[in-house]
């Protein structure tokens, strides 16, 4: 959610800074234009406990122009690419869905025009929303082509309204599996997030459309609800998708304590759905922070006894609280009870500016219901990270790494057990200008 909130200030504050900056000649909007982007470092380590244990080495960079406002107007561009200059046959197949596809692809060609509280994008760009958001978690960030308006009129509050008719993937594999070594390209092929029971992770979709708003009127309280439609979903007919949340945040001596409270359900084309994806999550958080610099949180969610979620467009829209840091799917999967704690802390308290990490321990498990083919079990996941940002004569330059470990004791449809552990290393090196 955090990511969704920041991205809508953003497009608030596009608008007030177009009022107040605004180029005189449509030469100046160009000439005062600001270029920004990312050099990007990652390693990746994946032992999926079963068939490979491969890494992959990926160096990326991203190149980002947005103009000056000129009487509202705007334009902007964002270039990805990614090479992974080492990788062999194996690593190629095990990473082809997320971190292997060499290319460069131009993820963001859009104009903007703002006008007072109010501000419209349209083309392609990356969207982040609960239920429509692109993932950023590997090292090809995923991008939408379509619209997207946001207005701030009503006190405390802001709408957003987006249509969205191409998705842009990590890899080429997502719009076709035949195709293996490209970076994504824009296509009908849409990241649906589904969970673990369901046998969809992709889908043709022709265009989806969502509408949401973020009310802070009670002071401490933020409210979010959004609704999406995404048309002629291949196999599932249109699918509707609905998110609610509610988080509040209570100022005490020293410290804060935060209560969050989410909901969402999908449900589809009834005469096609065969897949049974009109299911439901259900979870709440209790989380103690800034104490000291400590972060304490628990959460504890539960899933549709019979169905599985779809709970969003796009591999970022797969926010809960009872996910770990590499996977969230298994936490809305149907008939899923899913607990999750994690304890964080900020070293700049006793000195160490940048420095932060947190660990993590998730358990979801996952009930067997007769008759319905899929896999279920328990997922017990324990991840950690470790992020520095320096300062100084070397700032925007940042390390981190994760670590994932993941043990599944797993039951097929014909309730035989088949135990994996499987585990991850990431570790980034980015340098933001």
């Amino acid at each position: 959610m955090k990511s969704a909130k920041y991205s809508l200030v953003a497009l608030m504050a596009v608008g007030v800074v177009s009022s107040l900056c605004a180029a005189d000649t449509l030469a100046d909007a160009f000439k005062n234009g600001k270029v920004g982007g990312e050099l990007r470092a990652w390693y990746f380590d994946r032992d999926n406990g079963t068939t490979s244990h491969q890494d992959i080495f990926n160096t990326a960079v991203v190149l980002n122009y947005v103009t000056d406002t000129f009487y509202g107007f705007r334009l902007g561009a964002t270039m990805q690419s990614n090479y992974a200059p080492y990788a062999d046959s194996d690593s190629k197949d095990l990473f082809k869905g997320d971190m292997y596809g060499s290319g460069a692809m131009l993820s963001e060609a859009y104009i903007g025009y703002a006008i007072g509280k109010t501000d419209l994008k349209i083309g392609r760009q990356f969207i982040s929303t609960p239920l429509v958001s692109g993932s950023g978690s590997r090292i090809v960030k995923e991008a939408f082509q379509g619209a997207v308006l946001t207005n701030t009129d009503l006190p405390s509050t802001t709408l957003i309204a987006a249509y969205v008719n191409k998705f842009q993937g990590r890899t080429s594999t997502l719009a076709d599996a035949s195709d293996v070594g490209d970076i994504g390209d824009f296509t009908k092929t849409y990241a649906l997030s589904v969970g673990k029971g369901g046998s969809v992770s992709k889908a043709f979709i022709d265009d989806a459309y969502s509408a949401g708003v973020i009310n802070k009127s009670i002071t401490g309280l933020t409210l979010t609800a959004q609704y999406a439609l995404a048309n002629d979903v291949a196999h599932l007919g249109d699918v509707s998708l609905y998110h609610a949340e509610a988080n509040y945040v209570l100022p005490l001596n020293g410290f804060k304590l935060g209560f969050d409270a989410m909901y969402r359900t999908s449900r589809t084309d009834s005469a096609l759905d065969n897949l049974n994806l009109e299911g439901s999550y259900f979870g709440g958080r209790v989380s103690i922070i800034d104490l000291a610099g400590f972060g304490i949180s628990v959460a504890a969610a539960t899933s549709d006894k019979s169905d599985d979620l779809i709970a969003g467009v796009g591999n970022g829209a797969d926010s809960t609280y009872t996910g770990s840091i590499l996977t969230s799917a298994h936490t809305y999967a149907r008939d899923t009870d899913s607990y999750m704690g994690k304890i964080s802390y900020d070293f700049s308290k006793i000195g160490v500016t940048g420095l932060s990490a947190f660990v993590l321990y998730a358990d979801n498990d996952q009930g067997y219901t007769q008759g319905i083919a899929q896999t279920s079990g328990d997922w017990k996941n324990t991840a950690c990270d470790v992020t520095y940002a320096f300062e100084g004569a070397l700032k925007g330059f940042s390390l981190s790494l994760q670590y994932e470990k993941e043990d599944n004791d797993k039951r097929n449809a014909a309730g035989v057990n088949t135990n994996v552990t499987s585990e991850e290393y990431r570790f980034r090196a980015n340098y933001k200008f």
